[in-house]
């Protein structure tokens, strides 16, 4: 058990056995991590408690079971990441969804109904935008352009994370199991240097692996797209804002769409194609002047990339109502947590960070002081009602 959660905890921030080595002051070699990890050897309570120490947890996350089984859905165009790259990617969303689950479990989310994982069955892509539809309706979105997706998909207990990946990872989504099967969280993974419209529809198309159940006579990344362009772009609210049927459009009404729509020129495109609205003459002739503008990658109009805010702000609040200790909430988040801690709060973990002994005189004092108290208003003490002061 040490074993597998040492190297989730290693992976997930991104160090090498020697970095871990270092970290710890070289207590033990980068040989005794690998055994340790392999189960081959297990490590002494001074270097587990100097391990959790280094990766910011405490020595008993050690010693538990994960309380989530994770299952990855969708690794999406991944062939071109190193192994050591996929381990790490697939030990980050691990912690993150551990993250999120105990979270969850501390504000109350505890819905294990959120999301229809492949419950949504296609018998051809047409059926991708009926299903974007139902999960609209579902969230209570209405057909609005959504303005924060992730945002909308963090309310729903899902996660959001971007990694620094090569160019062919577009992204890849899992889900969190409890022991009894029931999907407690699910994760969505980008590629972080993409621009914000691209970063959306990245995201709604890993939406879409979560969701789709596809036979094998359909593409199933060009299902998952068709969906993600269908719940960003519903068909009718797109064909009220632009019509039918077009045989021109001009680039400044592209640009319009994309602003309001939050989707790239080049996905309007394809999205007017797919309901009809152009035809495949005049949608390869933009395609060719978008190549020749160099537009491939980065067009005009970039959206800001969307980042995350659900985890950052219940654990503000956690830390807030004393539920969660600052620096694993600090840990959790990754940013500083600027939040006052309650002073009882405070107050607790400075006296039990206090030596032994110390503690003792401390408690031995405070004894003392209410037993001189008691004795001095024992008289007032049995004649007056000590309710009263409270009501």
């Amino acid at each position: 058990m040490i074993g597998e959660r040492l190297t989730q905890l290693r992976l997930a921030r991104n160090l090498t056995l020697e970095a871990l080595s270092e970290s710890i002051g070289g207590v033990v070699t980068k040989q005794a991590l690998s055994k340790y990890e392999l189960n081959q050897a297990q490590p002494s309570p001074l270097v587990l408690a100097r391990l959790a120490g280094a990766l910011g947890v405490k020595a008993s996350y050690f010693l538990s079971s994960p309380p989530i089984r994770v299952e990855f859905i969708a690794y999406r165009k991944a062939a071109s990441l190193q192994e050591r790259e996929k381990a790490r990617v697939k030990s980050v969303v691990a912690q993150c969804l551990e993250d999120r689950v105990r979270v969850q479990t501390l504000v109350g989310q505890t819905k294990t109904d959120f999301l229809p994982w492949n419950q949504l069955r296609i018998s051809s892509l047409d059926d991708t935008e009926k299903h974007a539809d139902k999960l609209r309706r579902l969230w209570d979105l209405g057909g609005s352009p959504i303005s924060d997706v992730i945002g909308t998909l963090e309310d729903h207990q899902l996660c959001v994370l971007s990694i620094e990946a090569d160019e062919k990872f577009d992204g890849m989504s899992a889900l969190g199991y409890d022991s009894s099967g029931n999907v407690l969280a699910g994760a969505i993974v980008s590629r972080q240097d993409v621009p914000g419209e691209r970063q959306r529809l990245n995201i709604t198309h890993e939406l879409g692996h979560l969701v789709l159940s596809v036979p094998g006579t359909i593409d199933e990344e060009e299902a998952a797209f068709r969906f993600g362009s269908a719940f960003l772009a519903p068909a009718e609210r797109l064909i009220s804002a632009i019509g039918t049927k077009r045989s021109y459009v001009h680039l400044s009404e592209l640009l319009i769409l994309k602003k309001q729509f939050g989707i790239s020129i080049q996905a309007l495109l394809h999205r007017m194609l797919e309901l009809g609205i152009i035809n495949e003459s005049y949608y390869r002739r933009w395609c060719i002047y978008i190549s020749k503008k160099g537009w491939k990658k980065h067009e005009p109009g970039e959206f800001e990339r969307e980042k995350p805010r659900w985890l950052e702000r219940n654990l503000a609040r956690l830390v807030g109502e004393g539920a969660i200790p600052r620096d694993e909430a600090e840990r959790m988040a990754g940013v500083r947590i600027e939040v006052e801690e309650p002073t009882k709060t405070m107050k607790r973990r400075a006296f039990l960070s206090l030596p032994v002994e110390k503690r003792r005189q401390l408690l031995a004092s405070q004894a003392k002081t209410l037993s001189d108290y008691y004795e001095k208003e024992a008289d007032h003490l049995a004649s007056e009602d000590p309710v009263d002061d409270y009501q």
